[in-house]
């Protein structure tokens, strides 16, 4: 064969070979890394996705929890990792663009060494308050927090998330001295608050229903434009006379940076069948997370977006990472 003949086939094979990859993509099973513990929020939808992912993709869908510094022990794993699809991170608003303006000094560059796949959902934060707790208002927190300025408790989900950037924004609003709890992640979070040892927290809807609906907890506002059909009688902070307290959060998927694009086509393709399948719809708005898949390239926008939007609200709040 002659040379120049080899060099053009050469060259077909290289021009087509991410296109073969993503036609034979997924040929193992894949893995959606979560940065915080089991049983928080972000865990929960990933758990309820999993299955029917796993039936439209083909292969088993793993989830694996990689708690710490706010989900960024995870999002740097995935950003280290091989960029072939295999390797996802069900990522939060508060890992993605919240915490990069909070930490001094960042494991990875959250814009360049991650790229987006898809939106999955989004959820309000909920404040909610312990039982004992008298208040049944946040006007009636509010005033138990400014004759005891100091006394009043409030967990997060850990220092530079969505949560926490809730709750120095109510701090913000309301001229009080609230303290501020870390935990690591929502499930401890959420014990410690029900236990009595925290009087209140500030969460993610899906992991808070349950417990609200038992009457372990007592939800007394909703930092969302509207109230959530799930709680009718759960008033939203503008309805309480603080429109600026507003905090959504949303889930997206990432991999790492240099993931070749069909590879990313086709998982957002597979998400995109997940969560638009009428049965998986069903369960997850039923926990209070709204489906809201989208294109790859819609995904990026969005993060920049955000990024630049939270920066400035972050620095605003006065919030620290503890």
């Amino acid at each position: 064969m002659k040379l120049w003949l080899r060099v053009v086939l050469l060259l077909a094979v290289f021009a087509a070979s991410p296109f073969v990859v993503a036609q034979g993509f997924p040929a193992k099973p894949l893995r959606i890394v979560v940065g915080f513990p089991a049983g928080g929020p972000i865990d929960i939808v990933a758990r309820m996705i999993a299955p029917k992912l796993s039936e439209i993709a083909g292969q088993q869908v793993i989830i694996d929890n990689r708690a710490g510094a706010n989900g960024l022990i995870g999002a740097e794993l995935v950003a280290r990792s091989s960029p072939d699809g295999y390797t996802m991170i069900l990522i939060s608003t508060g890992t993605a663009t919240i915490s990069p303006h909070l930490y001094q000094k960042m494991p990875y560059d959250a814009l360049r060494d991650l790229a987006g796949v898809t939106l999955v959902t989004s959820t309000p934060e909920l404040l909610v308050v312990h039982p004992s707790v008298p208040a049944k208002s946040v006007k009636e927190l509010v005033a138990i927090a400014k004759a005891r300025p100091g006394e009043i408790t409030l967990a997060s989900t850990g220092s530079g998330g969505l949560p926490h950037l809730a709750q120095e924004l109510l701090k913000m609003e309301t001229r009080t001295n609230m303290l501020h709890v870390p935990f690591g992640g929502a499930a401890p979070a959420l014990a410690n608050t029900m236990g009595g040892q925290v009087m209140g927290l500030i969460a993610d809807l899906p992991v808070l229903q349950p417990h609200i609906q038992s009457g372990r907890l007592r939800a007394l506002a909703i930092a969302a434009p509207k109230r959530s059909p799930l709680f009718p009688d759960v008033p939203t902070m503008t309805e309480q006379g603080l429109p600026k307290v507003e905090a959504i959060n949303w889930y997206g998927i990432q991999v790492a940076a240099r993931t070749p694009p069909d590879v990313v086509a086709r998982l957002n393709e597979f998400f995109a069948r997940t969560l638009n399948a009428p049965d998986m719809r069903e369960k997850l708005i039923a926990r209070g997370a709204d489906p809201i898949p989208g294109s790859a390239a819609e995904f990026t926008a969005f993060l920049k977006s955000e990024y630049d939007k939270w920066g400035p609200i972050a620095r605003a709040s006065g919030a620290k990472v503890d």
